[in-house]
């Protein structure tokens, strides 16, 4: 039975289909907005609180985890799809085969002093689910960074309002097929995410793109409330 045209388990199938693509693209710098800020934005917002150890959500074929154990981290890198596993593995480093459900229903039994999610947080129910597990597996005063994109500009000429949004691979090459769909939250749903599920927010940035001065992405840094 195929999954849903707007679902959390439509994202999962389009990154299994897509997955060898994208790991070509990043080897290859080819996503300019994330060669020009977003990849330094992010490594210097992980670097800035000094955690030795790190989890880093929906790594991908694992190119911020590398970035941050050359750094002295020591990094578990986990995604739901196998194929970008298995590169971020050949390239060196600790990844494992693990899903945002698996988190959630507490299959992962380690604990950090930060958890990075960097665009790869795309889902409705499941991210939910995920936010609700994160605090758990946080240290003491541990903190929960998210890049993703921002709103404003990724809203498009849409309502502001949250909802699922059909994903396109428009400026990517054309071995992309089956875009991922993706779930629009506001600023302000992003914010209650993190407040209802155990964190205090304490900085909220927005790289700028040096050629437009726009919002390349927002990051949100939370710490655990309790702590």
């Amino acid at each position: 039975m195929s999954a849903a045209p707007l679902s959390d388990e439509k994202i999962v199938d389009c990154w299994n289909t897509n997955a060898n693509a994208w790991g070509e693209a990043i080897r290859a710098g080819q996503i300019e907005s994330r060669t020009l800020v977003t990849n330094r934005a992010i490594i210097d917002a992980v670097l800035r609180h000094e955690p030795t150890s790190i989890l880093d959500l929906g790594c991908g074929e694992g190119w911020l985890a590398r970035e941050l154990m050359a750094r002295g981290k020591h990094v578990l890198g986990v995604d739901a799809v196998p194929a970008l596993i298995e590169q971020a593995r050949d390239a060196g480093g600790r990844f494992e085969v693990m899903s945002y459900e698996d988190i959630a229903a507490g299959k992962l039994h380690e604990r950090f002093d930060l958890i990075v999610a960097n665009f790869s947080l795309l889902g409705e129910d499941v991210v939910a689910q995920l936010f609700a597990a994160l605090p758990r597996l946080l240290n003491a005063h541990g903190v929960f960074i998210v890049q993703t994109v921002h709103p404003l500009q990724a809203c498009g000429d849409l309502p502001y309002i949250d909802g699922w949004r059909v994903g396109s691979w428009a400026g990517f090459s054309g071995d992309f097929i089956d875009p991922a769909p993706w779930y629009f939250r506001t600023l302000a749903s992003w914010l209650k995410l993190f407040v209802a599920h155990g964190f205090e927010l304490i900085e909220l940035n927005e790289p700028l793109h040096p050629n437009n001065g726009k919002p390349a992405s927002v990051i949100f840094v939370g710490k655990r409330s309790d702590s």
